[in-house]
Formats: C-alpha cells, structure tokens, sequence
C-alpha cells in the first residue's frame, strides 16, 4: 500500500532531505546548522524554503542551493521546489541545534 501524500507527509521529507546537505567546509547538515528558516508546504504541494548561509560571500552558495534543489524536486508527490535565498535575520551560532553546537565544539 503506498503512502498517502499529504502536506505533512511532504514536511517530514523535506526535514528529511535537508538533513543530508552539508556545507562542505562544515560537517554539519544545514538544517542543524540552522541556516533552514522556513520550510511550507502548499496546498498543490509545492514546497517553498527560505535559507541563509553562514556568510553572504559563502564559496559553496551555489553547491548548497543546487543539491537542496535537486534533493527536493525528488521528493515523489512534489509539484515544485522554491529556494528562497535570504539574509535577514543574519545568521549566527546560536541559530544552531544542540547537537551541531556539540558536534562543532560550542558547548
């Protein structure tokens, strides 16, 4: 039996997907790292993020955006991605999980 596609369903894969992308100068995914600041799924099942990166001038912006994008588009069930791209609030370390503070060394 397949399972029923829903708007929650698509919000538990989503978390899912974004805890397998890292930036690859940190070795913590980007969803612990705190950088997810939204996550919504709409009615026709469109999935629209806004993010931040640890720096505007991150190297790996793109890196980062393209596996998201790629790693979203296969969630099955999925009309389209949206990346949304912002820098307010600025990020900082406290936006962090407890457990990427601990794997990092910032408690």
């Amino acid at each position: 039996m397949a399972e029923e596609i829903t708007k929650y369903t698509i919000e538990e894969k989503t978390v899912e997907m974004l805890k397998t992308v890292f930036d690859p100068e940190i070795p913590v995914n980007v969803y612990d790292l705190g950088l997810i600041y939204k996550v919504e799924v709409t009615d026709e099942f469109d999935i629209n993020v806004d993010m931040t990166l640890t720096a505007p001038n991150c190297p790996a912006a793109d890196f980062i955006i393209e596996d998201i994008q790629q790693k979203l588009d296969s969630i099955h069930g999925v009309r389209q991605a949206n990346i949304n791209l912002v820098f307010e609030p600025e990020w900082n370390k406290d936006m962090m999980s407890e457990e990427a503070k601990l794997d990092l060394g910032f408690m």
